[in-house]
């Protein structure tokens, strides 16, 4: 069973010093884990469905309270409005302020009550302070986790401040398969944010284009080193040469650290060069992947989605306005790449391909 994190914490408002506990959020949930997680232990309830139907019911709650009515749900939360402010006599007109109307979330005495007796508590040593990224994103591509040898790369985080002069201090890309680069092309680099030319190290096979990414920090003069490591793998930009042949070379995409690739390109039909990514996203509901390709947009243009459940070859079409109008892939091992969706890359894999004619 999971348990509930916690760590004792310094409380500064006390004389003497006492501390109290903090709870350590494992993660951040919301309507997509919901609704796997629901549909895998009620599997007559479809995911999507629940997917689709949750913000619904968020809607509602919203209305209602807009409506002026308060809301309960038995054994589980009550939303109401509030109003926050202050007036001299009780004839005078509402304060002008932005933030007067809230709205209060209470959960009920049942639903805590039940946390209180399923839960199990788990103590953690107290807290070193370490520098921790908590996201990056490729500035010209607009692309989270990606890194592009001509772009600059953005993280964001707290306590990431280090001296660029210091030889124990740093940033550093390491290739999953093989390869180190200490990063030496600085834009800015700040508590909350980095800004980095990214130097990415070669590794072993072209296919292997993951890499991870780490932050080691030295708080004060003789101080000791601290490491945090990004918890996403970042990736490179592949490229799939002459397209425009009958037999062009296989390119290995969607892939690991592994000394072959999980996943090859075998041909297509492509009028003129293009960028663009392909993407495989695991279907819990169906106990599959779905591969497509897309854009260089989030939320952009996509082709059909083609489900796969074992090795072999497959089409999936381009997205409307694409020069590639098919690619023709081999997935050569299913099971390994669908383990590498799932625990690496939270059920969503995407390569970017440059697709070249020649």
């Amino acid at each position: 069973m999971t348990t509930i994190q916690w760590r004792p914490q310094v409380n500064a408002l006390t004389k003497p010093q006492s501390y109290r506990p903090q709870v350590v959020p494992r993660g951040t949930s919301g309507y997509d884990k919901m609704a796997v997680d629901i549909s895998t232990a009620h599997p007559v309830y479809n995911a999507d469905l629940i997917r689709s139907v949750a913000p619904l019911i968020m809607d509602w709650i919203q209305q209602e309270l807009i409506s002026g009515l308060q809301v309960t749900l038995e054994d589980a939360f009550t939303f109401h409005p509030s109003m926050t402010g202050k007036m001299a006599g009780p004839d005078d007109p509402l304060p002008n302020a932005n933030e007067l109307l809230q709205v209060n979330v209470y959960a009920a005495r049942a639903f805590v009550q039940a946390v209180r007796q399923k839960a199990k508590l788990e103590r953690l040593p107290m807290n070193e302070k370490l520098p921790q990224v908590t996201s990056s994103e490729d500035t010209k591509l607009k692309l989270a986790d990606v890194l592009n040898p001509n772009g600059v790369l953005r993280l964001t985080g707290s306590n990431l401040w280090f001296d660029e002069n210091d030889p124990d201090s740093g940033c550093t890309i390491s290739g999953t398969q093989s390869g180190v680069k200490k990063q030496s092309t600085f834009a800015s680099v700040s508590n909350s944010e980095i800004l980095l030319v990214p130097d990415i190290p070669a590794q072993a096979h072209p296919w292997n284009n993951e890499c991870a990414l780490s932050l080691t920090t030295q708080y004060t003069a003789h101080g000791t080193p601290r490491t945090g490591i990004y918890r996403r793998r970042l990736r490179s930009p592949l490229t799939a040469t002459k397209m425009g042949h009958p037999n062009p070379p296989e390119t290995g995409i969607l892939s690991g650290n592994g000394a072959s690739p999980l996943v090859s390109i075998k041909g297509g039909t492509v009028s003129t060069d293009e960028r663009l990514r392909i993407q495989a996203v695991l279907d819990v509901q169906a106990d599959r992947l779905l591969f497509s390709l897309l854009d260089m947009k989030e939320n952009g243009a996509a082709g059909a989605e083609v489900p796969v459940a074992a090795n072999g070859s497959f089409t999936l079409q381009g997205f409307s306005g694409s020069a590639v109008s098919s690619l023709t892939i081999s997935v050569n091992d299913y099971a390994s790449l669908k383990k590498l969706v799932h625990d690496q890359y939270s059920g969503r894999l995407v390569d970017i391909l440059d697709v070249k004619v020649a």
